[in-house]
């Protein structure tokens, strides 16, 4: 059986905190698949389709990770794909308690399901998209938050 693990978020952006969680995930699994939560209900910054191109970009010469969209429940999304694993990153001690409770109640509604962690590296707990959002919205240099792509013009802010 193949170990598959689902990376979920909005990342709107994508930032270099993430790639790293990714990188450093990969050797535990088989496959990781990036999934971007849609959510109507959430305005967004970067069109989903610029995200994608983004993520597919920062891991161009991976096979082992797959870059999706998804609307509704993770735990759902996790079974259509027969994931069994949710990879989450933490920064800080109140990210541990929300993805704590996020994650009990996932295992509640799934048991099969695991939650994995990885703290972030030192050098890349301040970054959030949030933050990365503010810079590039107010016409700061954000590249050193974000992966390197083809165009790195295309993460600046377009009013």
């Amino acid at each position: 059986m193949k170990h598959i693990a689902i990376f979920p978020g909005s990342f709107d952006p994508f930032t270099v905190g993430h790639e790293s969680i990714v990188t450093r995930a990969l050797p535990l699994f088989d496959k990781i698949i990036i999934c971007i939560g849609y959510n109507s209900e959430k305005k967004q910054f970067f069109p989903i389709e610029k995200r994608i191109q983004w993520i597919k970009e920062a891991f161009e010469n991976n096979p082992k990770i797959e870059v999706e969209t998804f609307s509704g429940l993770t735990v759902e999304y996790c079974q259509s794909k027969n994931a069994k694993f949710i990879l989450r990153g933490l920064r800080t001690a109140a990210d541990f308690e929300y993805e704590r409770a996020i994650a009990q109640i996932n295992k509640k509604m799934v048991y099969e399901l695991e939650s994995i962690f990885l703290l972030t590296t030192p050098e890349h707990t301040p970054i959030t998209s949030t933050i990365v959002r503010d810079i590039i919205r107010h016409g700061g240099n954000a590249l050193q938050f974000l992966p390197k792509v083809k165009d790195p013009e295309a993460y600046q802010y377009n009013k």
